[in-house]
């Protein structure tokens, strides 16, 4: 699909847009009439663009992150760690983890959801966090047949649900940082 005739300022304005219908109606009532009208687009364009709501719905997602894993590369895992919790703020943070809790609902009912998120956003985030895994390896930081390596994945998933579901809050950098140090970092020997 060819996006190349949008604007980078025009297509950041979108994904902004449709995030924020996202928070205001969640993704079942969403629609691409919605997005065109609060866009001042066509929904034509739309389709043209991205081919699918569930498309749109994750690019948004993902351009709003702060950093990319594969951007991060400060020479030691905890670095690595903690320069990704830099990158973000706590009011972020909280709306990012009710907009993912809010999709996740609604992958139950939206298998194409399902597959966007997986392709789009959940893949190529663990690929770059194997990315910094291994790197960690390459440095002697980590062994490599270490049985925790696989696990990092569900660890970091783990802290963002236990957090809301345990103590009802939104996991914080300040929360996530002292995970990271407790948990996932001992857990990798590292």
């Amino acid at each position: 699909m060819a996006r190349s005739r949008l604007t980078p300022e025009r297509e950041a304005e979108l994904y902004g847009a449709v995030l924020d219908l996202l928070r205001e109606v969640g993704y079942d009532a969403l629609t691409m009439d919605a997005v065109a009208a609060r866009t001042r687009s066509s929904k034509a364009t739309l389709y043209r663009q991205w081919g699918s709501k569930p498309e749109l719905v994750v690019r948004a997602m993902r351009h709003n992150k702060p950093v990319s894993l594969e951007q991060v590369d400060t020479g030691s895992l905890r670095g690595d760690f903690h320069a990704l919790l830099a990158a973000g703020d706590d009011c972020r943070m909280e709306r990012d983890s009710a907009l993912m809790r809010g999709l996740f609902h609604a992958v139950h009912n939206n298998p194409d959801l399902h597959q966007a998120l997986r392709e789009l956003m959940i893949e190529p985030e663990i690929s770059g966090l194997h990315t910094l895994l291994r790197r960690a390896v390459d440095r002697g930081e980590v062994a490599a047949d270490n049985p925790a390596v696989k696990y990092v994945t569900h660890m970091l998933v783990g802290a963002f649900v236990a957090q809301q579901l345990i103590e009802d809050r939104s996991p914080d950098r300040s929360f996530l940082s002292s995970y990271i140090d407790a948990v996932v970092l001992p857990s990798l020997g590292a």
